[in-house]
């Protein structure tokens, strides 16, 4: 965590180098920081975690874009009939609101 920060300080410390070049070293800085996590317990844990992860997504079954147009259909129109629902529930109890307050 310090060699990130220290990383970060040195990007804007030496402002007066060229952007590209600052940029480079900090992006190696941060190659440089992933290498040493990944040689820790914990480092190791987590990149078997993201291909374990990477592993799942490949075996997801995406629906078709024939599948995927009925369900927003679907989707629409029942959002559609309970904005109307609630339109008429709304304009009902205004009616009794107003019924009762006499107006």
């Amino acid at each position: 965590m310090l060699f990130l920060v220290m990383a970060i300080g040195g990007f804007y410390y030496w402002s007066e180098w060229p952007w590209l070049l600052r940029l480079i070293g900090l992006l190696g800085a941060f190659g440089l920081v992933g290498a040493i996590i990944l040689q820790t317990t914990q480092g190791q844990l987590a990149w078997n975690t993201v291909k374990e992860a990477r592993m799942e997504v490949r075996k997801v079954v995406w629906p078709t874009r024939k599948e995927t147009m009925q369900t927003t259909m679907i989707v629409i129109s029942v959002v559609f009939v309970m904005a109307i629902m609630l339109w008429a529930l709304d304009g009902l109890l205004g009616l009794i609101m107003r019924h009762l307050l006499g107006q």
